[in-house]
Formats: structure tokens, sequence, C-alpha cells
């Protein structure tokens, strides 16, 4: 969980799976650390939330004033062009 912390440049990561985390799951969410924003305040580094506490209505912990910060935005894409194609018509004989 923290390499992919690592790999992507995240300051924030958040763990969402459906059982409740097992002691190693959180134990590596603890020694992840803690983001400091530029307010002073700190939010845990990894956190991990289960499927039924999203559904009760949690979130996970981040800057306000940076709400967009946290996600990473997808590259845009084209389509590729329309292409006309022709189709075969059978005359009357």
């Amino acid at each position: 969980m923290v390499g992919v912390l690592g790999r992507e440049k995240a300051e924030i990561g958040v763990f969402l799976c459906f059982e409740e985390p097992t002691k190693p799951m959180i134990k590596e969410a603890a020694e992840a650390g803690f983001y400091r924003s530029t307010d002073g305040t700190t939010y845990p580094k990894l956190q991990i939330l289960t499927i039924q506490q999203i559904l009760d209505g949690r979130q996970p912990e981040y800057p306000l004033h940076r709400r967009d910060a946290t996600f990473k935005k997808a590259p845009r894409s084209r389509p590729a062009a329309a292409e006309n194609l022709s189709l075969p018509l059978l005359l009357p004989e």
C-alpha cells in the first residue's frame, strides 16, 4: 500500500476494502506517517476505509482547502475520426 503512494507521488492515499483491515494492514498504514498541510493540520498519509464505513457516511480525511488536489485527472482522449462507409446496394433485376 505504501509503495503505491511513493510510485504515484501521492501525499495522501485511501485503501478501500470489503472486509475489516488486518493488524498488519493497520500497522503499515500507521507507519506511513502523516501529511502536514500548509495550515499545519496533519492527516494520516495512508487511510484504510471499509465499504461499510463509506456507506455509513465516513469520508477520508484531507485538507478542505485542497479538495481538488488529491485526485489525479485522467488525460483527455479524442475519439478516432468517423469514417463514412458505403453499403453495397443490390439493384433489382
